[in-house]
Protein backbone atom coordinates (compact mmCIF):
# COMPACT_ATOMS: atom_id res chain seq x y z
CA UNK A 1 0.00 0.00 0.00
CA UNK A 2 1.08 3.71 -0.48
CA UNK A 3 3.60 4.26 2.32
CA UNK A 4 2.89 6.82 5.04
CA UNK A 5 5.24 9.71 3.62
CA UNK A 6 4.64 13.72 2.83
CA UNK A 7 7.85 -15.85 8.55
CA UNK A 8 12.43 -53.40 21.30
CA UNK A 9 15.51 -54.32 19.38
CA UNK A 10 14.03 -51.87 16.00
CA UNK A 11 12.53 -49.24 17.98
CA UNK A 12 16.06 -48.82 20.19
CA UNK A 13 17.70 -48.60 16.24
CA UNK A 14 15.49 -46.00 15.45
CA UNK A 15 15.61 -44.16 18.23
CA UNK A 16 19.10 -44.37 17.95
CA UNK A 17 19.29 -43.06 14.20
CA UNK A 18 17.61 -39.69 15.02
CA UNK A 19 19.58 -39.03 18.21
CA UNK A 20 22.71 -39.25 15.68
CA UNK A 21 20.99 -37.14 12.86
CA UNK A 22 20.52 -34.46 15.83
CA UNK A 23 23.64 -34.36 16.56
CA UNK A 24 25.33 -34.28 12.97
CA UNK A 25 22.58 -31.38 12.40
CA UNK A 26 23.49 -29.62 15.93
CA UNK A 27 20.33 -30.61 17.92
CA UNK A 28 21.03 -29.56 21.43
CA UNK A 29 21.85 -32.35 23.05
CA UNK A 30 20.09 -33.55 26.27
CA UNK A 31 21.15 -36.52 28.93
CA UNK A 32 18.70 -38.97 30.34
CA UNK A 33 18.77 -37.04 34.02
CA UNK A 34 15.46 -35.78 35.48
CA UNK A 35 15.57 -32.18 37.20
CA UNK A 36 12.46 -30.18 39.03
CA UNK A 37 9.86 -32.57 37.02
CA UNK A 38 11.86 -31.31 33.04
CA UNK A 39 11.84 -35.08 31.52
CA UNK A 40 9.39 -37.35 29.79
CA UNK A 41 7.56 -37.84 32.81
CA UNK A 42 9.08 -41.25 33.18
CA UNK A 43 12.65 -40.05 34.29
CA UNK A 44 13.49 -40.21 30.45
CA UNK A 45 14.42 -37.25 28.24
CA UNK A 46 13.42 -37.89 24.73
CA UNK A 47 15.82 -36.50 22.27
CA UNK A 48 14.13 -33.57 19.73
CA UNK A 49 13.60 -34.25 16.43
CA UNK A 50 15.17 -33.15 13.08
CA UNK A 51 12.48 -31.75 10.65
CA UNK A 52 13.57 -30.98 6.98
CA UNK A 53 13.50 -27.20 5.89
CA UNK A 54 9.99 -26.59 4.45
CA UNK A 55 9.63 -25.69 1.14
CA UNK A 56 8.33 -22.42 2.08
CA UNK A 57 11.57 -21.33 3.58
CA UNK A 58 13.99 -23.26 1.39
CA UNK A 59 17.16 -21.27 0.22
CA UNK A 60 16.52 -18.53 2.75
CA UNK A 61 18.18 -20.82 5.82
CA UNK A 62 21.20 -22.11 3.62
CA UNK A 63 23.99 -21.13 6.15
CA UNK A 64 21.60 -21.54 9.28
CA UNK A 65 24.13 -21.53 12.21
CA UNK A 66 23.12 -23.02 15.94
CA UNK A 67 23.24 -20.77 18.45
CA UNK A 68 24.64 -20.02 21.57
CA UNK A 69 22.88 -18.69 24.53
CA UNK A 70 24.95 -15.90 26.40
CA UNK A 71 24.27 -15.51 29.88
CA UNK A 72 23.17 -11.97 31.00
CA UNK A 73 25.96 -10.17 32.61
CA UNK A 74 24.26 -8.67 35.41
CA UNK A 75 21.19 -10.44 36.95
CA UNK A 76 18.60 -9.45 40.15
CA UNK A 77 17.53 -12.84 42.00
CA UNK A 78 14.10 -12.02 42.55
CA UNK A 79 10.89 -13.36 44.94
CA UNK A 80 8.57 -15.46 42.78
CA UNK A 81 5.19 -14.66 42.31
CA UNK A 82 2.53 -17.22 43.70
CA UNK A 83 1.58 -19.87 41.07
CA UNK A 84 -1.30 -19.05 39.05
CA UNK A 85 -4.29 -20.84 36.89
CA UNK A 86 -2.32 -20.50 33.59
CA UNK A 87 0.53 -23.12 32.59
CA UNK A 88 2.95 -22.89 29.93
CA UNK A 89 4.42 -26.26 28.90
CA UNK A 90 7.35 -26.33 26.77
CA UNK A 91 8.05 -29.42 24.78
CA UNK A 92 11.68 -29.48 24.05
CA UNK A 93 11.77 -32.60 22.02
CA UNK A 94 9.06 -31.59 19.31
CA UNK A 95 11.00 -28.89 17.66
CA UNK A 96 8.51 -27.48 14.86
CA UNK A 97 11.51 -25.66 12.81
CA UNK A 98 14.79 -24.28 12.81
CA UNK A 99 14.65 -20.39 13.22
CA UNK A 100 15.64 -18.26 10.35
CA UNK A 101 17.37 -15.25 10.66
CA UNK A 102 15.63 -13.21 8.03
CA UNK A 103 12.77 -13.18 10.00
CA UNK A 104 13.88 -10.05 11.75
CA UNK A 105 14.57 -7.85 9.17
CA UNK A 106 13.28 -4.11 8.61
CA UNK A 107 12.98 -1.87 5.56
CA UNK A 108 14.96 1.57 4.87
CA UNK A 109 14.12 3.51 2.25
CA UNK A 110 14.84 7.05 0.39
CA UNK A 111 13.28 9.62 2.66
CA UNK A 112 15.03 8.77 5.56
CA UNK A 113 17.94 11.29 4.78
CA UNK A 114 21.87 9.91 4.47
CA UNK A 115 21.85 8.40 8.09
CA UNK A 116 24.80 6.41 7.44
CA UNK A 117 26.65 9.70 9.53
CA UNK A 118 24.00 8.85 12.05
CA UNK A 119 25.82 7.16 15.18
CA UNK A 120 22.85 7.06 17.74
CA UNK A 121 20.97 5.23 14.89
CA UNK A 122 23.55 3.53 13.57
CA UNK A 123 24.43 1.78 16.97
CA UNK A 124 20.97 0.92 17.68
CA UNK A 125 20.21 -0.76 14.11
CA UNK A 126 23.42 -2.62 14.76
CA UNK A 127 22.38 -3.64 18.26
CA UNK A 128 19.07 -4.92 16.48
CA UNK A 129 20.49 -7.08 13.81
CA UNK A 130 17.69 -7.11 11.30
CA UNK A 131 19.75 -9.50 9.29
CA UNK A 132 17.92 -8.00 6.18
CA UNK A 133 17.13 -3.99 5.04
CA UNK A 134 15.19 -3.72 2.40
CA UNK A 135 15.71 -0.78 -0.48
CA UNK A 136 14.27 1.04 -1.82
CA UNK A 137 10.54 0.72 -0.82
CA UNK A 138 8.06 0.42 -0.93
CA UNK A 139 6.01 1.90 -3.57
CA UNK A 140 9.22 4.46 -4.08
CA UNK A 141 10.58 1.27 -5.89
CA UNK A 142 8.13 1.75 -8.87
CA UNK A 143 9.35 5.32 -9.71
CA UNK A 144 12.87 4.92 -8.49
CA UNK A 145 16.04 5.08 -11.19
CA UNK A 146 18.59 3.65 -9.44
CA UNK A 147 21.43 5.07 -11.66
CA UNK A 148 20.47 9.05 -11.85
CA UNK A 149 20.73 11.60 -9.94
CA UNK A 150 17.85 14.73 -10.75
CA UNK A 151 16.61 13.35 -13.82
CA UNK A 152 14.90 10.76 -15.46
CA UNK A 153 15.45 8.79 -18.51
CA UNK A 154 14.27 10.32 -21.58
CA UNK A 155 11.61 7.87 -21.81
CA UNK A 156 10.03 8.09 -18.43
CA UNK A 157 6.84 10.81 -18.38
CA UNK A 158 7.21 13.83 -16.29
CA UNK A 159 3.81 13.02 -15.43
CA UNK A 160 1.46 9.62 -14.55
CA UNK A 161 -1.61 8.63 -14.48
CA UNK A 162 -3.66 8.04 -10.67
CA UNK A 163 -5.64 4.86 -10.53
CA UNK A 164 -8.71 7.51 -11.50
CA UNK A 165 -6.95 8.67 -14.48
CA UNK A 166 -6.05 12.05 -13.53
CA UNK A 167 -2.22 12.83 -14.68
CA UNK A 168 0.19 14.05 -11.95
CA UNK A 169 3.61 14.82 -11.50
CA UNK A 170 5.46 11.75 -11.50
CA UNK A 171 7.82 12.88 -8.79
CA UNK A 172 10.45 10.43 -9.50
CA UNK A 173 13.22 9.08 -7.09
CA UNK A 174 16.71 8.71 -7.56
CA UNK A 175 20.01 6.79 -5.99
CA UNK A 176 22.46 9.21 -6.87
CA UNK A 177 20.77 12.16 -5.24
CA UNK A 178 23.07 13.01 -2.18
CA UNK A 179 20.98 15.76 -0.95
CA UNK A 180 20.31 15.85 3.05
CA UNK A 181 16.88 14.78 2.94
CA UNK A 182 16.95 11.65 0.69
CA UNK A 183 19.39 8.44 0.89
CA UNK A 184 21.98 7.19 -1.93
CA UNK A 185 22.70 3.65 -2.84
CA UNK A 186 26.04 3.76 -2.15
CA UNK A 187 25.04 4.02 1.35
CA UNK A 188 22.64 1.92 1.60
CA UNK A 189 25.54 -0.62 0.55
CA UNK A 190 27.67 1.02 3.60
CA UNK A 191 24.78 0.88 6.00
CA UNK A 192 24.29 -3.23 4.97
CA UNK A 193 28.03 -3.61 5.55
CA UNK A 194 28.65 -1.57 9.05
CA UNK A 195 25.52 -3.15 10.75
CA UNK A 196 26.47 -6.99 9.02
CA UNK A 197 23.28 -6.80 7.81
CA UNK A 198 21.93 -8.51 3.78
CA UNK A 199 19.82 -6.57 1.04
CA UNK A 200 16.48 -7.51 -0.49
CA UNK A 201 16.08 -4.88 -3.66
CA UNK A 202 13.22 -3.94 -5.42
CA UNK A 203 13.77 -3.31 -8.86
CA UNK A 204 11.39 -0.75 -11.10
CA UNK A 205 9.13 -2.73 -12.45
CA UNK A 206 6.49 0.47 -12.90
CA UNK A 207 9.02 1.86 -15.71
CA UNK A 208 7.82 -1.34 -17.41
CA UNK A 209 4.50 -0.46 -17.96
CA UNK A 210 4.83 3.91 -18.19
CA UNK A 211 8.10 4.28 -20.25
CA UNK A 212 7.33 5.35 -23.64
CA UNK A 213 10.55 3.29 -25.31
CA UNK A 214 9.79 0.38 -28.24
CA UNK A 215 10.22 -1.93 -26.12
CA UNK A 216 9.60 -0.79 -22.38
CA UNK A 217 9.58 -4.36 -20.81
CA UNK A 218 12.92 -5.15 -22.12
CA UNK A 219 14.02 -0.95 -21.11
CA UNK A 220 12.92 -1.81 -17.89
CA UNK A 221 14.58 -5.38 -18.02
CA UNK A 222 18.24 -3.65 -19.06
CA UNK A 223 17.87 -1.23 -16.24
CA UNK A 224 17.23 -3.42 -13.36
CA UNK A 225 20.07 -5.90 -14.85
CA UNK A 226 22.40 -2.79 -14.50
CA UNK A 227 21.47 -2.49 -11.37
CA UNK A 228 22.17 -6.13 -10.87
CA UNK A 229 26.14 -5.80 -12.57
CA UNK A 230 26.62 -2.80 -9.86
CA UNK A 231 25.60 -4.38 -7.39
CA UNK A 232 28.64 -6.66 -8.42
CA UNK A 233 27.41 -10.06 -6.02
CA UNK A 234 26.89 -8.00 -3.00
CA UNK A 235 23.39 -8.94 -2.59
CA UNK A 236 21.19 -12.36 -3.39
CA UNK A 237 17.57 -11.60 -2.66
CA UNK A 238 15.94 -9.21 -5.47
CA UNK A 239 12.31 -9.12 -6.22
CA UNK A 240 10.43 -7.28 -9.39
CA UNK A 241 8.60 -4.83 -8.53
CA UNK A 242 6.07 -3.46 -5.35
CA UNK A 243 2.30 -4.36 -4.88
CA UNK A 244 1.73 -3.98 -8.55
CA UNK A 245 -1.67 -5.84 -8.15
CA UNK A 246 -2.99 -2.03 -6.37
CA UNK A 247 -4.66 0.58 -7.82
CA UNK A 248 -2.19 2.98 -5.76
CA UNK A 249 1.05 1.66 -7.65
CA UNK A 250 2.81 3.51 -10.49
CA UNK A 251 2.21 1.66 -13.49
CA UNK A 252 -1.59 -0.03 -12.58
CA UNK A 253 -2.66 2.55 -15.18
CA UNK A 254 -0.76 4.23 -18.47
CA UNK A 255 -1.64 5.85 -21.23
CA UNK A 256 -2.18 3.47 -24.05
CA UNK A 257 -1.46 6.01 -26.93
CA UNK A 258 2.08 6.54 -25.58
CA UNK A 259 2.93 2.76 -24.80
CA UNK A 260 4.57 1.50 -28.18
CA UNK A 261 4.28 -2.52 -27.41
CA UNK A 262 0.22 -2.86 -27.04
CA UNK A 263 -0.50 -2.94 -23.52
CA UNK A 264 -3.40 -2.21 -21.99
CA UNK A 265 -4.10 1.12 -19.68
CA UNK A 266 -4.67 -1.37 -16.68
CA UNK A 267 -2.27 -3.49 -15.48
CA UNK A 268 -3.34 -7.83 -14.82
CA UNK A 269 -1.44 -10.30 -13.83
CA UNK A 270 -0.98 -12.22 -16.92
CA UNK A 271 1.33 -9.32 -18.06
CA UNK A 272 3.20 -8.58 -15.13
CA UNK A 273 4.32 -12.29 -15.29
CA UNK A 274 5.72 -12.65 -18.71
CA UNK A 275 7.44 -9.30 -17.77
CA UNK A 276 9.01 -11.12 -14.53
CA UNK A 277 10.34 -13.46 -17.15
CA UNK A 278 11.44 -10.46 -19.21
CA UNK A 279 13.23 -9.41 -15.74
CA UNK A 280 14.20 -12.21 -14.28
CA UNK A 281 16.10 -13.60 -17.66
CA UNK A 282 18.06 -10.25 -17.81
CA UNK A 283 18.92 -10.32 -14.19
CA UNK A 284 20.44 -14.06 -14.04
CA UNK A 285 22.51 -13.14 -17.00
CA UNK A 286 24.17 -10.25 -15.87
CA UNK A 287 24.42 -12.03 -12.43
CA UNK A 288 26.16 -14.64 -14.16
CA UNK A 289 28.46 -11.64 -15.79
CA UNK A 290 29.89 -10.64 -12.31
CA UNK A 291 29.73 -14.31 -10.81
CA UNK A 292 26.92 -13.75 -8.89
CA UNK A 293 25.34 -17.11 -9.69
CA UNK A 294 23.25 -17.70 -6.31
CA UNK A 295 20.92 -14.61 -7.28
CA UNK A 296 17.21 -15.65 -5.91
CA UNK A 297 14.25 -12.82 -7.86
CA UNK A 298 10.91 -12.97 -6.03
CA UNK A 299 7.65 -12.53 -7.43
CA UNK A 300 4.98 -9.93 -6.29
CA UNK A 301 1.65 -12.02 -5.30
CA UNK A 302 -1.33 -11.08 -3.14
CA UNK A 303 -1.66 -11.99 0.55
CA UNK A 304 -5.39 -13.01 0.34
CA UNK A 305 -8.07 -14.17 -2.12
CA UNK A 306 -8.45 -10.79 -3.97
CA UNK A 307 -12.11 -11.07 -4.51
CA UNK A 308 -12.36 -10.02 -1.12
CA UNK A 309 -10.71 -6.45 -2.48
CA UNK A 310 -12.72 -5.55 -5.28
CA UNK A 311 -12.46 -2.05 -5.44
CA UNK A 312 -8.62 -1.31 -5.34
CA UNK A 313 -6.94 -4.83 -5.64
CA UNK A 314 -6.41 -6.71 -9.39
CA UNK A 315 -8.24 -9.63 -9.55
CA UNK A 316 -7.17 -12.97 -10.50
CA UNK A 317 -3.50 -11.76 -10.04
CA UNK A 318 -2.35 -14.72 -8.22
CA UNK A 319 -3.49 -17.33 -10.88
CA UNK A 320 -2.89 -15.06 -13.56
CA UNK A 321 0.48 -14.21 -12.74
CA UNK A 322 1.65 -17.66 -11.75
CA UNK A 323 0.28 -19.27 -15.14
CA UNK A 324 2.66 -16.84 -17.02
CA UNK A 325 5.41 -16.92 -14.90
CA UNK A 326 5.29 -20.30 -14.63
CA UNK A 327 8.32 -21.53 -12.65
CA UNK A 328 10.64 -18.69 -12.82
CA UNK A 329 10.28 -17.00 -9.95
CA UNK A 330 12.79 -18.12 -6.66
CA UNK A 331 10.54 -17.11 -4.10
CA UNK A 332 6.70 -15.31 -4.11
CA UNK A 333 6.56 -11.95 -1.82
CA UNK A 334 3.58 -11.10 0.14
CA UNK A 335 2.81 -7.85 2.35
CA UNK A 336 0.22 -7.61 5.39
CA UNK A 337 -1.03 -4.63 7.37
CA UNK A 338 -2.83 -7.06 9.75
CA UNK A 339 -5.48 -4.32 11.10
CA UNK A 340 -8.20 -3.16 9.81
CA UNK A 341 -6.96 -0.08 7.06
CA UNK A 342 -6.70 3.08 9.09
CA UNK A 343 -9.30 2.40 11.67
CA UNK A 344 -9.26 3.30 15.73
CA UNK A 345 -8.70 0.25 16.38
CA UNK A 346 -8.38 -0.72 20.27
CA UNK A 347 -5.77 -3.19 21.84
CA UNK A 348 -7.83 -6.52 21.67
CA UNK A 349 -8.37 -5.88 17.88
CA UNK A 350 -4.98 -5.52 17.02
CA UNK A 351 -3.55 -8.31 19.27
CA UNK A 352 -6.06 -10.74 17.47
CA UNK A 353 -4.71 -10.60 14.08
CA UNK A 354 -1.53 -12.45 14.51
CA UNK A 355 -1.98 -16.20 14.81
CA UNK A 356 -4.77 -16.32 12.04
CA UNK A 357 -3.22 -13.52 9.51
CA UNK A 358 -0.32 -15.20 9.46
CA UNK A 359 -2.02 -18.57 9.12
CA UNK A 360 -4.49 -17.63 6.34
CA UNK A 361 -1.54 -16.11 4.29
CA UNK A 362 0.36 -18.69 4.05
CA UNK A 363 -2.52 -20.65 3.14
CA UNK A 364 -3.51 -18.65 0.54
CA UNK A 365 -0.02 -18.63 -1.48
CA UNK A 366 0.26 -22.33 -0.90
CA UNK A 367 -3.10 -22.73 -2.27
CA UNK A 368 -2.65 -20.45 -5.02
CA UNK A 369 0.84 -22.18 -6.18
CA UNK A 370 -1.75 -25.61 -6.07
CA UNK A 371 -4.21 -24.13 -8.13
CA UNK A 372 -1.58 -22.96 -10.83
CA UNK A 373 0.34 -26.85 -10.82
CA UNK A 374 3.66 -25.22 -9.79
CA UNK A 375 6.26 -26.18 -6.84
CA UNK A 376 5.92 -24.86 -3.78
CA UNK A 377 8.66 -22.00 -3.19
CA UNK A 378 9.90 -20.26 -0.25
CA UNK A 379 7.38 -17.10 1.33
CA UNK A 380 9.24 -13.58 1.90
CA UNK A 381 6.53 -10.99 4.15
CA UNK A 382 8.47 -8.25 3.23
CA UNK A 383 6.33 -5.57 4.85
CA UNK A 384 4.35 -5.60 7.84
CA UNK A 385 2.98 -3.76 10.48
CA UNK A 386 -0.31 -2.65 11.46
CA UNK A 387 -2.50 -0.04 10.00
CA UNK A 388 -4.32 1.31 12.83
CA UNK A 389 -4.29 5.49 13.69
CA UNK A 390 -6.24 7.75 15.12
CA UNK A 391 -4.78 7.01 18.68
CA UNK A 392 -0.69 6.63 18.54
CA UNK A 393 -1.63 2.89 17.83
CA UNK A 394 1.45 2.95 15.49
CA UNK A 395 3.87 3.89 17.64
CA UNK A 396 2.80 2.54 20.89
CA UNK A 397 3.14 0.03 23.62
CA UNK A 398 1.02 -2.57 21.84
CA UNK A 399 2.92 -2.49 18.53
CA UNK A 400 5.49 -3.64 19.97
CA UNK A 401 3.27 -6.62 21.32
CA UNK A 402 2.01 -7.17 18.29
CA UNK A 403 5.70 -7.35 16.77
CA UNK A 404 6.44 -10.40 19.18
CA UNK A 405 3.38 -12.18 18.36
CA UNK A 406 3.81 -11.49 14.63
CA UNK A 407 7.88 -13.11 15.06
CA UNK A 408 6.79 -15.86 16.93
CA UNK A 409 3.71 -16.84 14.29
CA UNK A 410 6.15 -16.43 10.95
CA UNK A 411 8.26 -18.51 12.78
CA UNK A 412 5.57 -20.89 13.55
CA UNK A 413 4.22 -21.30 9.96
CA UNK A 414 7.71 -21.09 8.76
CA UNK A 415 8.36 -18.20 6.45
CA UNK A 416 11.64 -17.68 4.79
CA UNK A 417 12.09 -13.80 5.75
CA UNK A 418 10.09 -11.30 6.73
CA UNK A 419 11.34 -7.40 6.70
CA UNK A 420 8.58 -5.21 8.84
CA UNK A 421 7.79 -1.21 7.26
CA UNK A 422 9.77 0.39 8.12
CA UNK A 423 13.11 1.81 9.86
CA UNK A 424 11.64 5.66 10.01
CA UNK A 425 9.06 7.75 8.41
CA UNK A 426 7.10 10.27 9.53
CA UNK A 427 5.43 11.33 13.37
CA UNK A 428 1.94 12.79 11.44
CA UNK A 429 0.89 12.97 15.21
CA UNK A 430 1.85 8.95 16.34
CA UNK A 431 0.28 7.45 12.81
CA UNK A 432 3.96 6.77 12.29
CA UNK A 433 5.32 3.17 11.41
CA UNK A 434 8.68 4.11 11.90
CA UNK A 435 10.59 1.90 14.45
CA UNK A 436 12.84 5.07 15.43
CA UNK A 437 11.51 8.98 14.97
CA UNK A 438 12.90 10.42 11.83
CA UNK A 439 15.48 12.75 13.49
CA UNK A 440 13.87 15.17 15.35
CA UNK A 441 10.12 14.73 13.96
CA UNK A 442 8.37 13.65 17.24
CA UNK A 443 7.49 15.41 19.89
CA UNK A 444 9.11 15.15 23.53
CA UNK A 445 11.87 12.56 21.74
CA UNK A 446 15.84 13.03 20.76
CA UNK A 447 16.91 12.36 17.06
CA UNK A 448 16.64 9.15 16.11
CA UNK A 449 13.99 7.66 19.50
CA UNK A 450 13.46 4.02 19.35
CA UNK A 451 10.05 3.31 19.99
CA UNK A 452 8.62 0.64 22.07
CA UNK A 453 8.77 -1.87 18.62
CA UNK A 454 12.22 -2.28 18.55
CA UNK A 455 12.84 -3.13 22.41
CA UNK A 456 10.44 -6.19 22.11
CA UNK A 457 12.15 -7.42 18.41
CA UNK A 458 15.57 -6.69 20.39
CA UNK A 459 14.62 -9.07 23.20
CA UNK A 460 12.83 -11.29 21.26
CA UNK A 461 15.92 -12.08 18.72
CA UNK A 462 18.19 -12.58 22.21
CA UNK A 463 16.29 -14.61 24.26
CA UNK A 464 15.16 -16.86 21.22
CA UNK A 465 16.63 -20.49 20.74
CA UNK A 466 17.68 -21.75 16.68
CA UNK A 467 14.74 -23.97 17.33
CA UNK A 468 11.46 -23.10 17.83
CA UNK A 469 9.53 -26.16 19.73
CA UNK A 470 6.07 -27.15 20.43
CA UNK A 471 4.73 -24.75 23.48
CA UNK A 472 1.12 -24.90 24.83
CA UNK A 473 -1.19 -22.75 27.37
CA UNK A 474 -4.01 -23.93 29.15
CA UNK A 475 -5.76 -21.69 31.83
CA UNK A 476 -5.80 -18.58 29.93
CA UNK A 477 -6.71 -17.18 26.13
CA UNK A 478 -4.75 -13.86 26.57
CA UNK A 479 -1.47 -15.85 27.08
CA UNK A 480 0.80 -16.54 23.83
CA UNK A 481 3.87 -18.47 23.95
CA UNK A 482 6.62 -19.55 21.90
CA UNK A 483 8.93 -22.03 22.91
CA UNK A 484 12.64 -22.62 21.66
CA UNK A 485 15.62 -24.22 22.19
CA UNK A 486 19.52 -23.55 21.90
CA UNK A 487 22.23 -25.41 21.25
CA UNK A 488 24.32 -24.69 23.88
CA UNK A 489 21.54 -26.13 25.84
CA UNK A 490 19.26 -24.18 27.08
CA UNK A 491 15.72 -23.83 26.72
CA UNK A 492 13.41 -20.67 26.83
CA UNK A 493 9.89 -19.21 26.07
CA UNK A 494 8.38 -16.07 25.10
CA UNK A 495 5.27 -15.69 26.68
CA UNK A 496 2.80 -12.77 25.61
CA UNK A 497 -0.37 -11.22 27.80
CA UNK A 498 -2.94 -9.70 25.41
CA UNK A 499 -5.16 -9.38 27.95
CA UNK A 500 -5.53 -6.18 30.15
CA UNK A 501 -4.88 -8.09 33.60
CA UNK A 502 -1.30 -9.29 34.88
CA UNK A 503 -1.46 -13.28 34.99
CA UNK A 504 1.12 -15.41 36.95
CA UNK A 505 2.48 -17.66 34.56
CA UNK A 506 3.83 -21.15 35.38
CA UNK A 507 6.49 -22.56 32.93
CA UNK A 508 6.82 -26.09 32.26
CA UNK A 509 9.83 -27.12 30.28
CA UNK A 510 9.47 -31.17 29.25
CA UNK A 511 12.18 -33.23 27.93
CA UNK A 512 15.15 -31.06 29.34
CA UNK A 513 17.55 -30.94 31.31
CA UNK A 514 17.61 -27.82 33.82
CA UNK A 515 20.45 -26.40 35.33
CA UNK A 516 19.85 -24.20 38.35
CA UNK A 517 18.28 -20.84 36.98
CA UNK A 518 16.36 -19.24 35.01
CA UNK A 519 16.82 -15.88 33.25
CA UNK A 520 14.17 -13.18 32.05
CA UNK A 521 13.15 -9.64 30.84
CA UNK A 522 9.94 -8.23 31.40
CA UNK A 523 8.51 -5.47 28.98
CA UNK A 524 5.41 -3.49 29.39
CA UNK A 525 3.83 -0.10 28.80
CA UNK A 526 3.12 2.98 30.95
CA UNK A 527 0.25 4.73 31.86
CA UNK A 528 0.38 7.67 29.50
CA UNK A 529 -1.93 7.73 26.85
CA UNK A 530 -4.19 4.69 28.00
CA UNK A 531 -3.76 1.89 26.54
CA UNK A 532 -1.61 3.16 23.84
CA UNK A 533 1.08 3.80 25.62
CA UNK A 534 4.09 5.80 23.76
CA UNK A 535 6.80 4.20 26.52
CA UNK A 536 7.88 0.39 27.30
CA UNK A 537 9.69 -0.49 30.62
CA UNK A 538 11.93 -3.38 30.53
CA UNK A 539 12.43 -4.98 34.24
CA UNK A 540 10.94 -1.79 35.28
CA UNK A 541 13.45 0.87 33.87
CA UNK A 542 11.84 3.36 31.60
CA UNK A 543 12.89 5.91 29.25
CA UNK A 544 13.91 9.33 30.07
CA UNK A 545 11.99 11.22 27.29
CA UNK A 546 8.22 10.96 26.62
CA UNK A 547 8.17 8.04 24.52
CA UNK A 548 10.10 4.94 23.75
CA UNK A 549 12.51 2.93 26.57
CA UNK A 550 15.79 3.16 28.27
CA UNK A 551 18.87 4.08 26.71
CA UNK A 552 20.73 1.30 28.56
CA UNK A 553 18.70 -1.79 27.39
CA UNK A 554 22.18 -3.76 26.71
CA UNK A 555 23.03 -3.62 30.36
CA UNK A 556 19.92 -3.57 31.82
CA UNK A 557 20.42 -6.75 34.57
CA UNK A 558 18.05 -9.80 33.95
CA UNK A 559 16.15 -10.82 36.74
CA UNK A 560 16.39 -14.24 37.88
CA UNK A 561 15.70 -16.79 39.80
CA UNK A 562 16.10 -20.99 41.01
CA UNK A 563 14.21 -23.47 38.66
CA UNK A 564 13.77 -25.54 41.92
CA UNK A 565 10.33 -24.91 42.89
CA UNK A 566 8.60 -24.03 39.51
CA UNK A 567 9.44 -21.68 36.61
CA UNK A 568 6.64 -18.76 37.89
CA UNK A 569 6.85 -15.31 36.62
CA UNK A 570 4.57 -12.63 35.95
CA UNK A 571 3.42 -11.83 32.37
CA UNK A 572 2.02 -7.81 32.64
CA UNK A 573 -1.20 -6.87 30.71
CA UNK A 574 -0.29 -6.09 27.30
CA UNK A 575 3.34 -7.25 27.97
CA UNK A 576 5.56 -10.04 27.34
CA UNK A 577 8.56 -12.05 29.15
CA UNK A 578 11.85 -13.30 27.43
CA UNK A 579 12.66 -16.48 29.10
CA UNK A 580 15.54 -18.67 28.74
CA UNK A 581 16.10 -21.39 31.60
CA UNK A 582 19.74 -22.59 31.99
CA UNK A 583 20.66 -26.51 30.98
CA UNK A 584 23.23 -28.61 32.53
Amino acid sequence: MKKHFLKTGMAALVALAVLQSCKKDGAPQNNNSNNNGSDSGNGEIIAPNNPDIAATQGFFLDGWQPKTFAAPVSSNTVTKPAAGAVVVTVEVSQVITKVSKNLFGNNTNPFMGQYVDQPVLMQQLTDLSPNILRFPGGSLSDIYFWNGSNKAPDDAPAQLPDNAGAYKDADYWYGNNTAEWTFTLDNYYKVLQQTNSTGLITVNYGYARYGTSDKPAETAAHLAADWVRYDNGRTKYWEIGNENYGNWEAGYRINPAANKDGQPAILNGAIYGIHFKIFADSMRKAAAEVGNTGIKIGMVTTEADEKGNTSTIIQNWNSNAMATSGTSPDFYVVHNYYTPYMQNSTPEVILATPPNVTLDMMNWVKTSLQKAGLPQKPVALDEWNIFSTGSKQMVSNVAGVHAVMTLGELIKNQYSMASRWDLANSWDNGNDHGLFSNKNDEPGAPAWNARPAFYYMYFFQKYFGDRMVNSSVTGSPEIFSYGSSFQSGQAGVVLVNRGSLDRNVTVSIKNFSAGSKYYYYTLNGGTDNAPFSRKVFVNGTGPAAESGGPVTYKTIAANTAAIAGGIIVTVPARGSVFLVAEGK
